[in-house]
């Protein structure tokens, strides 16, 4: 069973909100507080890019055919993950943090994994696979400690 240490963080992130928080309770009494936040306004793709999908050319012949357009909108989430997980390798190389917990739900926290280098992998505790970004911190400390309690 693993516990929150003191100093220990818990970062919880989605696509477009993030929130960094610290233990400063005890294993056996966990207080989080805030360390900083983060956040985007990312509107759907149809917002964001063209209209129209874009258009190819067959090989052989006159026929043309419409290609699926980049996804601007998940590409604007996956950014924004990867900068989360840069900044808090900035952190872990200033020594800011012993351990963290990483919350998020499924496809931000595979995004955040694949981006995440060595040394901050190294110091992850926990992936937690869940959303959480719209939830007090109170009921995020509650999920993180039986998270970690399975």
């Amino acid at each position: 069973m693993k516990r929150l240490k003191t100093g220990d963080w818990v970062v919880v992130a989605d696509g477009a909100r993030g929130i960094v928080l610290v233990n400063d309770g005890t294993a056996l009494e966990p207080s989080l507080s805030t360390v900083r936040t983060y956040g985007q306004d990312n509107p759907k793709t149809s917002e964001q890019g063209r209209d129209k999908p874009p258009r190819t050319f067959e090989s052989v012949g006159t026929r043309r055919s419409a290609a699926e357009g980049p996804d601007l909108h998940q590409r604007a989430e996956d950014r924004f993950v990867a900068d989360i997980i840069a900044d808090l390798a900035r952190d872990a190389n200033g020594n800011a943090f012993a351990n963290v917990v990483i919350v998020a739900p499924p496809v931000a926290l595979g995004e955040m994994r694949k981006v995440a280098s060595d040394g901050l992998s190294a110091r992850v505790s926990a992936w937690i696979g869940k959303d959480l970004t719209k939830e007090p911190v109170a009921s995020i400390t509650k999920a993180v400690i039986r998270a970690l309690e399975e």
